[in-house]
């Protein structure tokens, strides 16, 4: 029989105490009792236990003071010393007791004094040598009490450093763990296990002269007994170089995943902070903790903010922090042993800073190449990154990595990223080709300003800049082919644009090339100053990269008939960034201004020529321009049939930089 919690079992009358059954004591009834309860009930989940807060006690502490205070001060009566003695004298005064500070006595009877009724007062205490001889006189019980400080000024001195350590300790779990001062020296490399990575070399495309070499460096790791056995070792370091966005990191990552071993990973600028000596600590416990976990790749992002070449900056005498973090590396460089299976890499796209020291055998063994990728790299990139998008049937990825050159891994992948967003924002079910074309534009030219409204006056300037600049394209013969021509605003302040497409991917330009580039960014201005008889500001950008090209054909590439096979710029700018044309002047004024001179004799020469092209072609110009201006993007394929009459089919390889105007 079942019976309900709480309840008492039923027991018969004649059960209890009779003959035919055995008394049985009560404990066997409780555990019969326990036996039939109801099914236990469902464990409740507790709720969650309240964390216990500091300021919970400040503020029972608090309360506590306050309501002391009140009942104080509803308990005892401050007297003046005056009304004191007065008390005494009319014999009203029990007992009192004497301190140090102050007097503290009972009235035989409660009195209302000021409002209130009470027997105790207390009043502050006189030096009075006449006070004891009255008290005796008026039968009043004195005693003397001596009151201890030692807890005051225990207090004054524990109360203050608790609340110093608290503080401290409050403000440095707020902060973390990972910023406590106590782990300013430790290494803040991710760490990745060996099954955390999961990018191989499937993942990367477009640079498989880099994938080749890394490739032994992931045997090694899997397999150094191969080496090993010949007395091979594995390179101490590493070194990605290459322009930004080639995948120098995703390659890294990639070498650890094939491998299967720890990588760890961290920025050059993580080791260098404001304290002294942080940097070379941090670099200690990183190598480690990396031959604590060998085999495994420690992974350096950004070595240039850390391996910059010692004595760049003389004001700081060579004792700055920096220099001796790099210092350690080195250090750390020589120690490690190669046969623990530790490697290093790096990436940089600054390699021309750094320290000569870091880049010698020994250290960087080798230094891989992660250069921008050819046509058939672009089109494996663009592959890649289009299997999770859906395309339409009309996309061809060849034609796209032909129009195309220059672009590295981010781009491309961007372009697919972007086109997929056209697509979405207009309710498409798959990216078309017009998608991606877009996106092409847009990393190019900037985003089309369709809220930029210009006049008509400036509309025309504009038509007629952009229809120079195809037109001197059209007729110099080793300009690249003029792929579309917008007046369309895009960008920042690109009012209009004008595209060219290199037929294949160039690595070398002649001279008359670089000539013929000049003309086409000269044609903008020209085309103003023939139909307006006068120029606007929309062509600085042309004059800006016309000027760097002409430079850069008398200092640095010897292409000058007065100078000859001379080059004057004695120190390389930045190898994979784009910079100025140049570095350290080491020639003479004297020359200087000859190299200025003959500058301007190229593009006056040059600006002499195209101006001549505008001329004898105007009635083309103003063909172009009025088309331009019925609708405003013209293709490539129709400015030849606007020049020639027919159609001519055009190789459409992709953009180089625009000419915007």
């Amino acid at each position: 029989m079942q019976h309900e919690r709480g309840q008492e079992p039923a027991v018969a009358e004649g059960q209890r105490g009779g003959s035919h059954q055995p008394r049985r004591s009560w404990w066997a009834e409780v555990k019969e009792a326990l036996s039939t309860q109801a099914p236990p009930r469902q464990t409740k989940q507790l709720p969650p236990r309240a964390r216990f807060s500091l300021w919970y006690l400040v503020i029972a502490l608090g309360l506590l003071l306050v309501i002391e205070s009140l009942w104080l001060t509803e308990a005892l009566h401050t007297l003046s010393y005056s009304e004191f003695k007065q008390f005494v004298r009319d014999n009203t005064v029990a007992s009192l007791v004497l301190t140090r500070d102050e007097l503290r006595g009972r009235l035989k009877e409660a009195r209302e004094i000021r409002g209130r009724t009470t027997r105790l007062f207390t009043t502050v205490r006189v030096d009075d040598a006449d006070l004891v001889p009255l008290l005796d006189q008026h039968g009043v019980q004195y005693s003397g009490r001596v009151e201890s400080q030692w807890l005051a000024t225990l207090l004054s001195w524990i109360v203050p450093t608790l609340l110093f350590f608290g503080v401290w300790l409050f403000v440095f779990r707020r902060m973390g763990a990972s910023n406590s001062i106590m782990t300013l020296g430790k290494s803040r490399a991710k760490i990745y296990g060996e099954s955390d990575v999961q990018v191989t070399f499937n993942d990367v495309a477009g640079v498989q002269e880099a994938k080749d070499e890394l490739i032994e460096v992931v045997e090694f790791l899997r397999y150094p007994e191969k080496f090993q056995r010949l007395g091979g070792r594995l390179p101490k370091g590493v070194l990605l170089v290459g322009p930004p966005g080639t995948g120098k990191t995703l390659l890294a990552r990639a070498v650890a995943g094939e491998a299967k071993v720890p990588f760890f990973s961290i920025s050059g600028s993580a080791f260098v902070e404001m304290i002294v000596g942080v940097g070379a600590s941090r670099v200690r416990d990183l190598f480690t903790q990396a031959e604590a976990r060998a085999p495994c790749i420690v992974f350096i992002d950004e070595l240039d903010a850390l391996g910059k070449a010692r004595g760049a900056n003389p004001l700081m005498g060579g004792h700055d922090e920096r220099e001796q973090t790099l210092n350690q590396l080195l250090v750390e460089m020589d120690g490690f042993d190669p046969r623990h299976g530790v490697c290093l890499l790096a990436a940089t796209n600054r390699p021309e800073i750094l320290d000569p020291a870091l880049l010698r055998p020994g250290r960087f063994d080798r230094q891989v190449l992660v250069d921008r990728p050819e046509r058939q790299g672009r089109e494996d990139i663009l592959r890649l990154h289009a299997q999770k998008v859906k395309l339409g049937a009309d996309v061809d990825l060849r034609m796209l990595a032909a129009r195309t050159p220059g672009f590295v891994g981010a781009d491309l992948a961007n372009v697919i990223n972007e086109a997929a967003l056209l697509a979405a924002r207009q309710d498409k079910d798959a990216v078309a080709m017009e998608d991606l074309e877009e996106a092409i534009e847009r990393l190019i030219a900037g985003l089309e300003k369709k809220n930029r409204l210009l006049s008509t006056r400036e509309q025309e300037i504009v038509a007629y800049h952009e229809a120079g600049h195809a037109l001197v394209a059209a007729s110099a013969p080793n300009a690249d082919p003029v792929h579309r021509i917008s007046i369309i605003p895009r960008g920042i302040a690109a009012l209009g644009y004008t595209l060219q497409l290199p037929t294949e991917d160039r690595y070398l330009l002649t001279r008359p090339e670089l000539l013929d580039k000049l003309a086409v960014l000269f044609g903008g201005r020209a085309a103003e100053e023939a139909i307006f008889g006068d120029v606007s500001t929309g062509g600085h950008n042309d004059l800006q990269r016309a000027a760097d090209i002409a430079r850069r054909m008398v200092v640095e590439y010897g292409m000058s008939q007065k100078f000859g096979p001379l080059a004057f710029a004695s120190t390389r700018g930045p190898m994979f960034l784009d910079g100025t044309a140049g570095g350290a002047k080491d020639y003479s004024e004297e020359t200087a201004r000859e190299i200025d001179q003959e500058v301007a004799r190229i593009t006056q020469e040059t600006y002499d020529r195209v101006r001549e092209i505008i001329t004898r072609r105007r009635d083309d110009l103003e063909r172009i321009a009025r088309r331009l201006l019925e609708i405003e993007v013209l293709e490539g394929e129709e400015l030849q049939h606007l020049l020639y009459g027919h159609r001519q089919p055009l190789v459409q390889p992709a953009p180089r930089a625009p000419v915007t105007g």
